[in-house]
């Protein structure tokens, strides 16, 4: 298996900083709805969705980094492949 170009582990390493980005907007959203709902089952439901995505933001953001530094490390052996 050959390994990946700098610029490909950087392309992968901006898609999954994307989608933590994304997972922290909803689980934002569902705390917020969680806060302003009168629906004390709902809320609940709310609050363990956003549980789950800020577990899912933090393994994006765990991809991201590690993405990066392979990158980096393919950019600073000199061939760039």
């Amino acid at each position: 298996m050959s390994e990946k170009s700098t610029a490909a582990n950087m392309l992968d390493a901006a898609k999954a900083k994307v989608n933590e980005v994304a997972d922290n907007a909803k689980a934002a959203a569902k705390d917020l709805a969680a806060d302003l709902g009168n629906d004390p089952i709902k809320n609940t439901v709310n609050r363990a969705e956003a549980a789950a995505d800020r577990v899912k933001a933090d393994l994006h953001g765990a991809q991201a980094q590690h993405s990066f530094e392979k990158g980096k490390a393919e950019a600073t052996d000199g061939d760039g492949h």
